[in-house]
C-alpha cells in the first residue's frame, strides 16, 4: 500500500471518532475506555486501509487527460500509460515540444489530440476522435481535467481581461471538456478527476484570479459529484500544494521579473502611486518565494492522480501537499479568519 498524507489524516481521524465512541461507552460502565478505544480504532483504521488497498483493474480501460504538454499532465499521461491505461493525451500544441516526447516515450496505446479547452470545435473532434480509437461500444474510464492557468496580481492591479483568463481556462474550459467527454464516462460507469488546488480551500494574496476559479471548480465537483451517483460515476478533486519548482511553473528568476513587468503595464498610474514604489519588489519576491519553496518531485500528485482513477472507492478529495501545507488548510478551515490572516495572510 502507497502510505500518503491523507491517509494518515484518515487514520487520526477514525482514531479521533473512537476515543469519542470509547469515552461514552467507558461514562455508561459498559467496557472500559482503553479497550473500546484501542478495539474501535484498530479496527475502524483496518476496515478503512483494507478499503483504501482495494484497486480496479486498468486492462482495456481509457483515460483521456488534458493540458498534457508539460507539468503534471505529461508526465502523468507516461505514467498512465506504463501502468497499462489507453491514454488520450489532449495537448494546446499537438505539434509542440510536450506532445512529441510524449510520442517518442509512449506507447502505441498513447494517443496525442490537439485540445485547447477554450475551443469548443477542438474539443467536439477531439471527443469524435477518442470515439473513433475506442473499441466497439467501450466508453471512457476516466477524463482527468488537468489544463489550467496560474495568473499572480494583485486585484486592483488586473485588468478585467486579465481576471478573465484564469476561469476561462481554468472553470469554463474544465467545464465544456467535462461536457464533451461525459457521456463516454457515463457509458463506462467511470471517473471524473478535476484539478483544483489548495487555493480552492483558501484565498492567497495576490492570486485573487486564480483563488475565484480554483474556487468555482470545487463547487462545480462537488455538484456534479452529487449529480452523477446515479449513473454510477465518482467526481473526484485533486488539490494540489505548492509544485511551482516541479513544474517549472517559472523557469528562470527573469520569469518571475517579466511577470511583475506585466502586471505593472496593466496598472494605472494612479494605482501605482497609492500602493507605492516598494508594491512591486514584494509581489516579485513572492513570485519568486513561491519557486524556490515549490515541491520539486510532484510524485505526490501523481500518485494521487494515480489512485483517484483505481482505487475502487476513490476519496473525493485528494491533497498532495507537505505537512506544512495541510497545517495551513486545516488552520483556515477550523479556526477563526484573523488568525489565518495573522499567521499566513501578507
Amino acid at each position: 500500500m502507497l502510505w500518503t498524507l491523507d491517509k494518515v489524516v484518515r487514520v487520526v481521524f477514525w482514531g479521533g471518532v473512537s476515543a469519542l465512541l470509547a469515552t461514552v461507552l467507558g461514562a455508561l460502565g459498559i467496557v472500559s475506555c482503553l479497550l473500546a478505544f484501542t478495539t474501535l480504532w484498530l479496527l475502524s483504521a483496518a476496515i478503512y486501509l483494507y478499503t483504501a488497498d482495494l484497486k480496479e483493474p486498468v486492462d482495456g480501460k481509457s483515460v483521456v487527460l488534458t493540458g498534457c504538454d508539460t507539468g503534471f499532465g505529461n508526465t502523468l499521461a507516461l505514467h498512465l500509460d506504463n501502468l497499462g491505461f489507453r491514454v488520450f493525451a489532449g495537448c494546446l500544441q499537438a505539434d509542440g515540444e510536450g506532445a512529441e516526447h510524449l510520442r517518442q516515450e509512449g506507447s502505441s496505446r498513447l494517443h496525442v489530440l490537439q485540445m485547447d479547452v477554450t475551443s469548443q470545435d477542438q474539443l467536439d473532434k477531439a471527443a469524435q476522435e477518442v470515439k473513433r480509437l475506442l473499441p466497439h461500444g467501450e466508453g471512457v474510464w476516466g477524463l482527468v481535467n488537468n489544463a489550467g492557468v496560474l495568473s499572480i496580481c494583485p486585484a486592483e492591479w488586473s485588468s478585467m481581461d486579465g481576471f478573465r483568463r484564469d476561469p476561462e481556462i481554468n472553470v469554463f474550459g474544465l467545464i465544456a471538456a467535462t461536457k464533451a467527454f461525459l457521456p463516454l464516462v457515463r457509458r463506462a460507469r467511470g471517473r471524473v478527476v478535476n484539478v483544483a488546488s489548495i487555493c480552492g480551500r483558501f484565498g492567497f494574496i495576490y492570486m485573487s484570479a486564480y483563488t475565484a476559479s480554483k474556487y468555482a471548480v470545487e463547487g462545480f465537483s462537488d455538484s456534479l459529484r452529487q449529480e452523477m451517483r446515479g449513473f454510477g460515476v465518482k467526481v473526484c478533486i485533486i488539490e494540489p500544494g505548492n509544485y511551482a519548482a516541479g513544474t517549472r511553473l517559472f523557469r528562470t528568476d527573469e520569469a518571475a521579473q517579466e511577470k511583475v513587468e506585466a502586471m505593472l503595464a496593466t496598472a494605472s498610474e494612479e494605482v501605482k502611486q497609492e500602493y507605492g514604489k516598494e508594491y512591486p519588489k514584494r509581489v516579485e519576491d513572492f513570485v519568486r518565494k513561491m519557486h524556490r519553496e515549490g515541491g520539486k518531485d510532484i510524485n505526490p500528485v501523481i500518485n494521487a492522480f494515480t489512485e483517484a482513477l483505481t482505487q475502487t472507492y476513490p476519496q473525493n478529495r485528494y491533497c498532495p501537499m507537505n505537512a506544512y501545507t495541510y497545517m495551513i488548510v486545516f488552520v483556515n478551515t477550523h479556526f477563526p479568519s484573523w488568525l489565518y490572516d495573522t499567521l499566513f495572510g501578507g
